[in-house]
């Protein structure tokens, strides 16, 4: 039953977004009574983190197929991973970093988002080695790269640049974040 309300919450949101995620519609949905939930997940946020864990499990097996070895590229790679999920996910991409859940430990949450994170941080370390504090660098990184996830999807992206492609934005993040790139400099 806990893994149907999470799958009907994952169907539900991809479907018709974050809004949508009520313990009656979530529990409608998957073909129980409307108390059900509350047996398995004793708050909402509960089944909120249960369905945003989804995400970042899916996140991170997108991830893991990346596999450039020039630090660099692996960013750029992993960039792109990111503003496809986010692009292709928007519900799910929208309720994963909802600081509620992400501050509330609810089934550890942050313990499936913080290694991605890590991940990024060792890599922009091995780009700019010397850098006092990579964690800072590569959280301004990914705030640029949410900033550009959140403007494509509320369409503001199109207004400003006339477009929806993302790569020149891209490029101008890493090179503002990382340094000039090969044949850029």
């Amino acid at each position: 039953m806990r893994d149907r309300l999470v799958r009907t919450g994952v169907e539900l949101v991809d479907a018709e977004g974050v809004q949508a995620l009520s313990l009656r519609e979530i529990a409608r949905r998957a073909g129980v009574s409307h108390g059900a939930p509350r047996r398995h997940f004793p708050t909402h946020l509960d089944l909120l983190s249960a369905i945003a864990r989804e995400g970042f499990r899916e996140l991170g097996a997108r991830v893991a197929t990346v596999t450039e070895d020039d630090p660099r590229a692996r960013i750029e790679a992993l960039a792109r991973v990111y503003l496809d999920f986010a692009h292709g996910r928007g519900g799910m991409y929208e309720l994963m970093f909802r600081h509620d859940l992400l501050e509330s430990g609810r089934l550890g949450l942050r313990d499936t988002s913080l290694p991605l994170f890590g991940l990024l941080a060792g890599l922009v370390a091995r780009v700019r080695p010397g850098t006092a504090e990579p964690a800072v660098a590569a959280g301004a990184l990914w705030a640029n790269l949410h900033g550009i996830a959140q403007l494509r999807r509320w369409g503001s992206l199109r207004l400003a640049t006339g477009t929806d492609d993302v790569t020149p934005l891209l490029a101008a993040a890493l090179d503002a974040h990382l340094g000039p790139g090969e044949g850029r400099r």
